[in-house]
């Protein structure tokens, strides 16, 4: 199940990266959300009335972090190889294992992450493969599109912020009511700055039906089979599995959007896999 969460996760970005010729990153990001929070709502149908002020709070704070989240993603992914951002992305709840662990071989696992980011960047991932367009935003080979790498990093700090206020919402909402509510504001936040960039592209009925497609594999079949998943599996087990994640996003790169990586970039992405499994066996069990 958490396999094919992080499958359909990663296929559901390599579908949405195919729409940037359509509508934009914007565009992409307002339609993914509007569609998943749509999905959300009618499966959670969570109550408005009786929360206090520190439940809005908690609720805004995750609709934030959402949409941050997954603007400056899908701005990574318009511009470096969707495996290549997945991997910088994953660098964000790495540090948060790494930070909270307080032992020394957690600098282990930093040292071998930061030598995976080393080589993507020296061997550029610009030129040599590309983003969406097939040819990044970049120079040649050897040059990393600063842009691209910025927006992953920055994505991966959202994440942390999002699982922190995953957290918090989950512990006063019950079961996805939270989640469902953040989702709704995310995508109200996300809706004008994707029609101010798109206009009336967001209209076409291809691109409705891809964004719904989107929606339904980036949000809906995942938080499925992670809650399921989560039923059968302790936490740092889930958590090690996620770890996958940019060995998905490499697959559904290649496969959907034809963007090849050599070994060089293999051996970065298997880097900062084994780092994050390493962060996550050796945290401490509180």
């Amino acid at each position: 199940m958490v396999v094919g969460s992080a499958l359909s996760l990663q296929f559901g970005a390599a579908v949405a990266a195919t729409l940037f010729p359509r509508a934009g990153a914007l565009g992409v990001v307002a339609l993914r959300l509007v569609f998943s929070a749509v999905l959300l709502l009618a499966v959670c149908r969570p109550r408005l009335r009786g929360h206090s002020r520190a439940d809005w709070a908690a609720v805004t704070g995750l609709g934030v972090a959402l949409g941050a989240m997954n603007t400056l993603f899908y701005q990574a992914i318009e511009r470096i190889p969707l495996g290549a951002a997945v991997t910088l992305e994953l660098l964000g709840p790495l540090v948060l294992s790494v930070a909270g662990s307080r032992r020394l071989v957690s600098l282990l696992w930093a040292g071998l992450a930061l030598t995976g980011v080393y080589l993507l960047g020296s061997d550029g991932f610009s030129g040599s493969f590309g983003g969406v367009s097939g040819g990044g935003s970049g120079g040649g080979p050897g040059e990393i599109d600063l842009a691209g790498a910025g927006f992953a990093l920055a994505a991966g700090a959202m994440w942390v912020a999002y699982i922190l206020a995953n957290s918090r919402t989950g512990a006063r909402f019950p079961k996805a009511d939270g989640l469902a509510l953040a989702m709704a504001l995310a995508a109200v936040l996300s809706a004008p700055l994707g029609v101010a960039s798109a206009g009336r592209a967001l209209l076409d009925p291809v691109t409705l039906g891809l964004g719904a497609a989107v929606a339904v594999l980036s949000s809906g079949v995942p938080y499925t089979l992670e809650l399921f998943a989560l039923r059968r599996l302790p936490a740092a087990t889930f958590a090690l599995l996620m770890s996958l994640m940019p060995v998905a996003a490499a697959a559904a790169g290649f496969l959907v959007l034809g963007q090849r990586l050599e070994t060089p970039e293999l051996v970065a992405i298997a880097l900062v896999i084994v780092a994050s499994m390493g962060a996550v066996r050796t945290s401490p069990r509180a």
